[in-house]
């Protein structure tokens, strides 16, 4: 009996030992590239643990912008029966101040325990000579990563379209993983829209001689509202790459050093020249080539009857930024403000189409009424001289109705005009059914239609609620039944998204609606309205923090860009864990 209590309490204390040993041997912490570094250079930091844990949380990296990360890696060895474990979170930062800059602490949960690194401190000076060391990965992201913005004419005139593309040069011997816009241009001084780029492709072109790829990453087309020197803020995208190294893994595969990198497109400079003086005095700033047309939906008509008259100015130039002329009608044509129509579409070239003012005229006596032919004139930037059109006179014949009486005076001698109406005696006709009530009729209280006319509104007020409220529930049912249909869709597809780890189209597909459906069941968004702006707006209106809104949006992002370019084990894995984690939080929020 003594020798059995021993050995439960041997076997306490050992098992007590080593969990202690277990809690002790936990090892948390951060570790930085460099603890001195220039502020034109990237500061790359590990968090390290040698066990297992959940709810990691990093700092806020306070004087420093995130430009890469969090990169997830986990290494787990076996040598000589022993096991080793390592788990590392990675961020990529670029300072923005000099001086003194501490790396907050960083908590992880471990084995029911909240464990948190110590801060570091990072010293940041001026601006350092990029190092042009060939093995560098710095050296080489700089080398083969531009981005070039092309202008189409640098010198146009006031009002005339140009078009400006920002392109992503890079070579073919490292891969781009991932693209965010910093610095988006205000192009002030310019009326500006930004052609749709509907999916990114990736081209072949040559930078300074040499071949790459390239994608176009923006395009816009600009018509410069002032004259004189206009510059152009550059464009600034934080990219992500993929540099290849000289080492290989266990199994011969080249291992890739990721480098994160802001890049920018510089300033461009616009020479806008003012246009000539000489211009008509039926010039209203129609800059380009166009047409003119006047026409009416017909010339034979009654009087009191109605016609429409279109004046159309049709061609290639600033259509949006200009108004038709005015048509000029007699008097005897009551003319009614007119009708605004466009039909404009815009590409690089600029905006192409027509747009048209219709009138509606009355006319109010017999006779034949000319419509007068319109003046149009523009500055046509090809032979850089003003041209003017005129449309053809069109004559309304007006076949019945009053005859417009006018004064039989003689014309040689008076200077008074004759197309004067004079004053005309008109009589209402005799009516034919007088519609006569009797006397004797009963009183109108009390009678059968005074209370229909008093229970009436009641009736229909009360039908109005019922209709309105059954409508009501009938869409809370609608919409609560798409939104479950919406959450098993997402919960599916995310599921698939994890079985195809390692399959990378099949897991970003699978990836994008999920979260496609996750925001149609949390936000009833449809599909018409999917697009990242107003996926940012439904979540900036829902309280849901900066950093959430950014993660999901560079998901999404992310999601349409590995459709063309490579992306490795570490990137997927990556975006499938910020997946999970900014589903789980936004289920929380929403």
């Amino acid at each position: 009996m003594k020798s059995r209590i021993f050995f439960i309490v041997l076997i306490s204390l050992l098992t007590i030992t080593r969990l202690t040993s277990q809690e002790e041997s936990v090892n948390f912490e951060a570790l930085v590239s460099k603890k001195t570094l220039g502020l034109n250079e990237n500061l790359r930091v590990d968090f390290k643990m040698n066990k297992d844990g959940d709810n990691f949380n990093p700092p806020s990296f306070e004087g420093f912008r995130v430009v890469g990360g969090p990169n997830q890696s986990v290494s787990n060895m076996f040598v000589n029966g022993k096991r080793t474990f390592s788990k590392t979170y990675s961020y990529f930062l670029s300072p923005l101040e000099k001086g003194l800059i501490t790396v907050g602490q960083a908590t992880i949960e471990i084995n029911g325990k909240i464990f948190k690194t110590l801060p570091v401190e990072v010293n940041v000076s001026e601006s350092v000579e990029i190092s042009k060391d060939p093995n560098d990965p710095n050296y080489i992201v700089n080398e083969n990563l531009h981005l070039v913005a092309e202008v189409s004419n640098p010198k146009p005139f006031l009002n005339e379209g140009i078009s400006i593309v920002y392109k992503l040069y890079y070579s073919p011997q490292i891969n781009v993983t991932n693209v965010g816009e910093i610095e988006t241009p205000e192009f002030e001084n310019f009326w500006s829209q930004n052609i749709k780029i509907p999916r990114l492709q990736i081209e072949r072109g040559s930078y300074n001689g040499e071949s790459y790829n390239y994608v176009i990453w923006k395009k816009t087309v600009l018509y410069p509202q002032k004259t004189g020197r206009l510059e152009i803020l550059p464009l600034s995208l934080d990219v992500s790459v993929d540099v290849p190294t000289n080492r290989r893994d266990f199994f011969g595969n080249r291992i890739y050093s990721q480098v994160s990198k802001k890049i920018t497109a510089g300033r461009r400079v616009i020479q806008v020249s003012e246009l000539p003086d000489n211009a008509p005095s039926s010039f209203n700033g129609a800059v380009g080539d166009f047409d003119i047309e006047l026409t009416t939906t017909k010339t034979d008509l009654n009087a009191s009857e109605s016609l429409q008259a279109t004046i159309k100015i049709s061609g290639k130039g600033n259509l949006k930024l200009f108004s038709p002329p005015s048509i000029e009608a007699p008097s005897s044509l009551e003319k009614y403000d007119p009708e605004y129509n466009e039909n404009v579409s815009t590409n690089l070239a600029g905006m192409n189409g027509n747009i048209s003012n219709t009138y509606t005229l009355v006319p109010q006596f017999q006779g034949k009424y000319p419509i007068s032919s319109v003046d149009f004139t523009f500055f046509n930037t090809s032979l850089k001289k003003y041209e003017t059109l005129k449309t053809k006179e069109i004559i309304v014949n007006v076949l019945e109705g009053p005859t417009l009486l006018t004064e039989k005076v003689d014309p040689q001698n008076s200077t008074t005009p004759s197309n004067i109406l004079p004053l005309i005696n008109q009589f209402k006709f005799i009516k034919t059914k007088p519609n006569l009530v009797n006397i004797n009729s009963s009183s109108f209280i009390n009678s059968t239609y005074f209370y229909i006319i008093i229970f009436l509104p009641f009736f229909i007020i009360i039908l109005i609620v019922i209709f309105f409220k059954s409508k009501k529930i009938k869409d809370s049912d609608l919409k609560k039944y798409k939104s479950i249909t919406a959450n098993k869709l997402a919960r599916k597809y995310l599921f698939e998204a994890k079985k195809n780890l390692d399959k990378k189209d099949m897991f970003y597909v699978s990836l994008e609606k999920a979260m496609h459906n996750f925001l149609k069941s949390k936000l009833s968004i449809e599909t018409s309205d999917y697009s990242k702006e107003r996926i940012q707006d439904l979540l900036k209106n829902r309280n849901v923090d900066d950093d959430t809104q950014k993660l999901f949006i560079r998901l999404i992002e992310n999601c349409e860009f590995a459709r063309y370019t490579p992306a490795s084990n570490v990137a997927i894995n990556k975006d499938y864990k910020n997946a999970v984690k900014v589903i789980s939080k936004l289920d929380n929020l929403l």
